[in-house]
């Protein structure tokens, strides 16, 4: 990963952040360095998320998944972290016929499964705990599903999941292939293990150089605790002082389609670990150059409270645009969509700029695994070390716990659930329409 901080720079933008504070504040960048270097020699809680690409391995995987080679498609079914990234790098690696249930918006579930061949299909289900409430109602779902279509289901599914729990009980009942969900790595950081390689792995991508990228792109063991020598604590340290200064928001703009869920899955990465203390960013998810037509108007003429973090390859295949004998748009002649895109990349960039507004770029060679891999990690590490500079529990998730105590409270989950009481309380003020 390259990373610029040009453009976040208090010289070109405001908010921004001079030179000079980021000098004084690489001071506490090597010191946050030491932690996280003993958090994963340790294997502490969460940070043995960044020992992922070192200890996850590729061929055990693709040995699991081998009697599902056959398959067409994969149908992974969780939510939030046991799905964004195996649909982030399924898309990276523009692998076809991978699909998620992460919602349990009952049309959308019901037209995901009619749009599959369920005798074609292969299933991957992930929780960790195997109580996620959304992920094991949409099993069941599926699950019928093949029944319905004489399809056995027991033959075309794969679990991973901790070592106790209803799923692994299942697992363990109808005799399913199953993978561990890593010890001590949230959801959202568990990207580079089973719970996102899984997919790519039975749709026959090649996960070893996901994580091979993984492991070159940060050279672990030997990371410098300098935010001007390692990238990803480059980008890290650079938002950390802008949010500091006002970037209340953080735009996630790839200019590339196979990273559109790349801007969701960094969401949840940068949303549930910096979110807590009154402290954090909201992240937003755009795509280039699409949303340069429906956001970039408020980025560079509304609030001055967000900062944009421009994503793309510095390489991309070539598609040559025809030559037209119409005048207006002869410019276009004899050239290609990666110029094009190019341009409006490095456009858009200029275009904040010379509004004041700050914008970090990051690059990476190619959208191909290695890459992919890099990326990842790279801002997992840099999401770590912005969280410790704000002085928070990353890793920590207290929040979504609350709304999922009460949900299962109010669905009459077995246990004490004071939380659902809530929702009862609620204030309302309600317009009605006028019949």
């Amino acid at each position: 990963m390259h990373v610029d901080l040009g453009n976040g720079l208090a010289s070109v933008a405001s908010p921004g952040v001079s030179r000079e504070s980021l000098e004084r504040l690489d001071e506490r960048v090597g010191r946050a360095h030491e932690r996280i270097e003993r958090g994963r020699k340790n294997g502490e809680f969460g940070y043995a998320a960044l020992n992922l690409p070192q200890e996850t391995d590729a061929s055990a995987i693709e040995r699991t998944v081998a009697p599902l080679g056959d398959c067409e498609s994969v149908l992974t079914v969780g939510i939030g972290g046991s799905a964004l990234g195996a649909a982030t790098i399924g898309e990276a690696l523009g692998l076809l016929g991978i699909s998620v249930l992460d919602n349990v918006d009952p049309a959308w579930v019901r037209e995901t499964l009619d749009g599959l061949e369920l005798a074609e299909t292969a299933v991957h289900v992930v929780s960790r705990s195997g109580t996620t409430a959304e992920t094991l109602a949409n099993f069941l779902v599926v699950r019928e599903a093949f029944e319905d279509a004489g399809v056995d289901w027991t033959e075309r599914t794969i679990v991973t999941t901790g070592e106790d729990g209803p799923l692994r009980t299942l697992a363990d009942r109808h005799d399913l292939p199953t993978l561990a969900v890593p010890e001590g790595v949230p959801g959202r950081f568990s990207a580079l293990s089973s719970v996102g390689l899984v997919p790519a792995a039975i749709r026959r991508g090649d996960v070893e150089s996901v994580l091979a990228g993984a492991r070159e792109g940060t050279a672990i063991g030997e990371l410098e605790g300098s935010l001007f020598e390692t990238p990803a604590y480059g980008y890290g340290a650079a938002t950390y002082a802008l949010s500091e200064r006002g970037a209340a928001v953080n735009a996630m703009l790839p200019y590339a389609e196979g990273l559109e869920r790349f801007a969701e899955w960094f969401a949840q990465l940068w949303a549930e670990s910096l979110g807590k203390d009154g402290l954090g960013q909201l992240p937003a998810r755009a795509l280039g150059a699409t949303d340069q037509h429906s956001q970039l108007q408020l980025y560079r003429a509304g609030p001055r409270n967000a900062m944009v973090t421009f994503v793309r390859p510095r390489e991309r295949p070539e598609l040559s645009i025809p030559e037209t004998d119409f005048e207006m748009l002869s410019y276009l002649g004899d050239t290609d969509l990666d110029t094009l895109i190019d341009a409006e990349f490095e456009a858009t960039e200029a275009s904040l700029a010379a509004a004041g507004r700050p914008s970090l770029r990051i690059e990476i060679d190619r959208l191909d695994a290695r890459s992919v891999g890099a990326l990842l990690y790279d801002m997992e590490l840099a999401c770590v070390l912005v969280g410790e500079l704000m002085g928070i529990e990353t890793f920590e998730q207290p929040a979504v716990e609350w709304g999922k105590r009460a949900a299962r409270g109010l669905l009459g989950a077995e246990g004490e659930f004071p939380e659902s009481e809530a929702v009862g309380e609620k204030t309302r003020l309600s317009v009605e329409p006028d019949r």
